[in-house]
C-alpha cells in the first residue's frame, strides 16, 4: 500500500496540472474571441423601409376589418350550433 503523503502529493500535482490546463485554454479562448473581434468587419443592417399604407381599412389593433366579419360570423354560428 502506498503512503497517504505520495499519494496526496500526486493527488494535488494532478489538481494543479488540470487547473493550468484549464486557466491555458480558457486565456487562449478569450484572447482568440477578442481577436476575432477585432479583425471581423461588423455587419450593417439593413435599412428598415416604411411599409405603404393599406387600402383595406382595418381598426386601431392593426386587424383588418374583413378578418374581424369573418371571426364574429365564426363565433356566431358556433354560438347557435352548440347552444
Amino acid at each position: 500500500m502506498a503512503d497517504l503523503g505520495s499519494l496526496l502529493w500526486e493527488a494535488a500535482t494532478i489538481m494543479t496540472t488540470g487547473m493550468v490546463v484549464v486557466f491555458v485554454f480558457l486565456s487562449t479562448l478569450i484572447y482568440l474571441v477578442q481577436l476575432l473581434a477585432k479583425l471581423a468587419p461588423k455587419e450593417e443592417l439593413p435599412a428598415i423601409k416604411p411599409q405603404p399604407a393599406s387600402t383595406v381599412a382595418s381598426n386601431h389593433n392593426g386587424v383588418q376589418s374583413d378578418v374581424v366579419a369573418a371571426i364574429t360570423a365564426a363565433i356566431h354560428q358556433y354560438r347557435n350550433r352548440n347552444a
